[in-house]
């Protein structure tokens, strides 16, 4: 692995840490006289968070951050990582900002209720990355909004085989899409979706996420299960006004 020269640490330990970065690895291959090294360079982005730690993503073809999130260590940084300024500058800083207007653009197109412009901005922006969990969850409210329901689904899978849609700066996301499931009578995919929000610690004390899923169940008229989700809901927060409200409701079926 290169290390960073002193001055390349210093600049960089000065403020937070923001760009691209390589890494290098060596592996042989082969055996007896035909064994050769091969080097290969892997390119990622890394972004220093509120805590001090680096955020590590892949950077894919279209110069754009992608894929999951690997947290590791200014120090390890510092040491295994090369900084590779000319490649921010020209490439990735310019493909960052325009993928994040393409997004934004069709946030706002959505918010307005031109869902299909909406769908087509964000179709725009998985040219960049497929993977955009933004363009994601856009495109399938696009869909749940029309009611096409076939298509949801096709996005509702998408979604939950990729872990990056649960983290938390993405909840407020994955609350809207698991709301407007259930708003589409699709209360299997809602009931998945939210179960496995649960999976991740930080939304395990959610109230929200508990009623949600307590509510999907009693549409399935799963009330044995809905009331036990109910009542982790309640347990968390007992002055929920509509967990209270729908055990009233339960109790009298």
């Amino acid at each position: 692995m290169n290390k960073m020269s002193t001055t390349d640490a210093t600049q960089l330990t000065s403020t937070k840490i923001r760009g691209a970065f390589s890494a290098k690895s060596i592996q042989e291959i082969g055996t007896g006289t035909t064994k050769r090294k091969v080097v290969q360079t892997f390119l990622y982005y890394a972004e220093e968070n509120d805590k001090g730690d680096i955020i590590l993503r892949v950077l894919n073809e279209n110069h754009v951050p992608s894929g999951p999130e690997q947290i590791i260590n200014k120090d390890e940084l510092l040491e295994s990582f090369t900084p590779e300024m000319e490649l921010y500058t020209k490439s990735v800083f310019p493909a960052m900002r325009e993928l994040g207007k393409r997004l934004a653009k069709a946030d706002r197109q959505r918010q307005l209720g031109n869902v299909f412009t909406a769908e087509m901005n964000y179709n725009e922006a998985l040219t960049f990355d497929v993977n955009s969990i933004r363009a994601n969850f856009g495109i399938g409210l696009c869909y749940l909004e029309r009611n096409e329901e076939a298509k949801a689904s096709d996005i509702f899978k998408r979604l939950i085989s990729l872990d990056a849609a649960f983290e938390k700066k993405h909840k407020h996301l994955f609350n809207t899409f698991g709301i407007s499931l259930r708003k589409n009578k699709m209360y299997n995919e809602a009931v998945a979706f939210y179960s496995k929000a649960l999976n991740f610690s930080y939304d395990a004390d959610d109230e929200n996420l508990f009623f949600n899923i307590a509510r999907s169940l009693s549409e399935l008229g799963n009330k044995n299960d809905a009331c036990e989700y109910l009542n982790k809901c309640l347990t968390i927060n007992p002055d929920f006004i509509e967990g209270k409200k729908l055990k009233t409701f339960l109790s009298k079926k």
